[in-house]
């Protein structure tokens, strides 16, 4: 059989770039990512690779200078990324789900100023919605956009942004005042714009510091505070007749986000199988390789065959998205299985290989400390469970 999680009828061109970014991973971030994740130190010179090979314009229409690849490409790409190193993949999910906002809901203005920076590298995209009292209930946003004239001013405390510093746009979802019944109809996504880096970085808007993580490391994840930050209404992503649809074209963007993060946890996956196999068969125990132990090989079975469950299921729910269809069942069913099934193969990976696992100096130490942050983002398990049941639910419906 081909090696886990094979994907079937990609064009040549897919393979290509997937067989491209698979051999970057392979030579310019597993031999890095120990040393650079335990410093907590930023990746600028693998960054540097990705921007030459035109990675963040991956999925950027060529009429902007980006490569135009479907969200299937993306999700291949990603998976590779992770097996490397996942805060890697951390650096440009944020950024093309950046991308992919105002590709399909950004204004004609919005898209010819932003998108070829973006399709470079030169400007990064951040992503916003989380606050520090609010998680999964994103109506119980606090921040708030308040129409002054021609200008809107937005003031209130937003958590856990990716990218929150090196990122020059954040897509930022606020309260506004529409007048409509639902307060679902009352938020609106902006665009703010500002300078890379730490401190006051745009007149009103603050990024204070990096948020210490027990993984994740390298990407930082920051706050952001709204004091007062005044924008013109052409700064709502899709323009002014736009106000009361931010949460609507968010959760557009939360869709690719979660086949993003599935993606991810089949690229963790994979790199914590790829360490057990070859550990189980160098590793001796009573006078053989600890594979020819069945109970070590019924292990080697499980997590194979839990790779190519979630690989399958993420690839499916990428392809959904392509075809225009909607996938928030789909999405959500490959966000929850790959997750958990990532952090039962890093836990079983660290098994087989002993106290070896619990010493820095063995890869499976960060990829034990990486798996769980996948559980929470881009939505719990317990959320993934709520929009597949209510979906199921009205497909059968009596």
């Amino acid at each position: 059989m081909a090696r886990l999680a094979q994907t079937p009828g990609l064009t040549d061109v897919q393979q290509s770039i997937l067989e491209t970014v698979r051999d970057f991973a392979d030579k310019e971030i597993i031999p890095h990512a120990q040393r650079l994740e335990h410093a907590d130190e930023y990746p600028t010179d693998i960054l540097d690779g990705m921007r030459e090979m035109g990675l963040f314009g991956l999925t950027i229409d060529e009429e902007f200078g980006g490569l135009g690849e479907s969200l299937l490409t993306y999700a291949l790409v990603v998976e590779q990324l992770s097996r490397g190193w996942m805060s890697i993949s951390g650096i440009v999910n944020t950024h093309f789900i950046v991308a992919y906002l105002i590709s399909q809901h950004g204004s004609a203005e919005q898209k010819a100023r932003l998108l070829p920076k973006m399709a470079t590298g030169e400007v990064r995209g951040a992503f916003s919605m989380s606050e520090p009292e609010t998680g999964s209930d994103v109506s119980a946003i606090k921040s708030r956009a308040v129409r002054d004239g021609d200008n809107y001013v937005l003031n209130g405390q937003k958590m856990w942004l990716t990218n929150g510093a090196y990122s020059s746009v954040v897509a930022t979802l606020v309260k506004t005042d529409t007048g409509a019944e639902s307060v679902y109809g009352n938020m609106s996504t902006f665009l703010l714009e500002k300078e890379p880096g730490f401190g006051e970085t745009a007149p009103g808007l603050t990024i204070p510091g990096k948020i210490e993580k027990m993984g994740y490391k390298g990407v930082e994840t920051t706050e952001m505070v709204l004091d007062g930050v005044t924008v013109p209404d052409s700064a709502i992503l899709g323009g002014a007749d736009k106000v009361g649809r931010g949460f609507y074209q968010m959760m557009d963007g939360i869709e690719v986000g979660r086949v993003n993060v599935a993606a991810r946890a089949c690229g963790i996956s994979i790199r914590a199988f790829e360490l057990a196999v070859s550990y189980a068969q160098q590793r001796k125990t009573f006078g053989q390789p600890l594979a020819k132990h069945q109970a070590i090989a019924f292990k080697l079975a499980e997590m194979g065959t839990k790779i190519e469950a979630a690989h399958a299921l993420m690839v499916n729910a990428a392809r959904l998205k392509d075809a225009g269809q909607r996938n928030d069942v789909e999405a959500g069913m490959a966000k929850l299985l790959a997750s958990e099934y990532c952090a039962e193969v890093v836990q079983e990976a660290f098994r087989i290989h002993g106290g070896y696992g619990y010493s820095k100096e063995y890869e499976i130490e960060r990829l034990m400390r990486e798996a769980p942050f996948l559980l929470i983002g881009e939505g719990t398990s317990e959320i993934q469970k709520t929009i597949i049941s209510r979906g199921l639910l009205k497909e059968y419906k009596l």
